[in-house]
């Protein structure tokens, strides 16, 4: 295990890894890949299901039970519900949000995209993201897809993190310097 990385993060990217092999594999890339944004969607919004999941005194049987049945619901592939259960049976379904988010990773990444953070003061318009977003693959060379944030807080100006690398313009931080140097006289 790397010194930076804890148990569980390690585990995650591992299992995701094996999912995003078989998906790649047998051809089922994007459909599983759909399945999982669902299915995301349905856990971040169904604090049950999260609990449910998470829970270590809920046997294996009754998850395993939820699993295909919501399997059957979304449609799931079966490679994609088979992994489920399998999570279950080795006792790492509690890492399910960890695994799904490294696999998504892993899919940008196959397709040459690269994920930033972008924050504005104001409410950006489709066409003002659309047009950041092309100057930036242009020049980075890869497709830049954007988490969007407004915070009006910034009073004007904008944030954009592209992994370790940041670019902040907002007023809020150049108020920010402005006092620390007062204070540093």
């Amino acid at each position: 295990m790397s010194k930076n990385k804890s148990f569980s993060t390690e585990t995650s990217e591992r299992y995701a890894r094996a999912l995003f092999e078989v998906s790649n594999e047998s051809s089922e890339l994007n459909k599983i890949e759909n399945d999982i944004i669902n299915f995301k969607l349905i856990l971040n919004n169904s604090s049950d299901l999260k609990n449910f999941l998470k829970n270590p005194t809920q046997t294996s049987d009754t998850q395993n039970k939820a699993i295909k049945l919501i399997s059957e619901k979304l449609n799931f592939s079966k490679n994609l519900n088979n992994f489920f259960l399998l999570l279950v049976e080795k006792k790492r379904i509690f890492f399910i949000e960890k695994i799904l988010t490294s696999f998504l990773k892993l899919c940008t990444k196959k397709r040459g995209e690269i994920k930033a953070s972008l924050i504005s003061s104001k409410k950006l318009s489709e066409a003002e993201l659309d047009q950041i977003s092309k100057d930036l693959s242009k020049s980075m060379g890869s497709t830049i897809k954007f988490d969007y944030i407004v915070d009006e807080t910034l009073i004007g100006g904008l944030k954009l993190q592209l992994g370790s690398f940041m670019v902040d313009t907002s007023i809020k931080n150049k108020l920010k310097k402005f006092e620390q140097k007062m204070l540093d006289k």
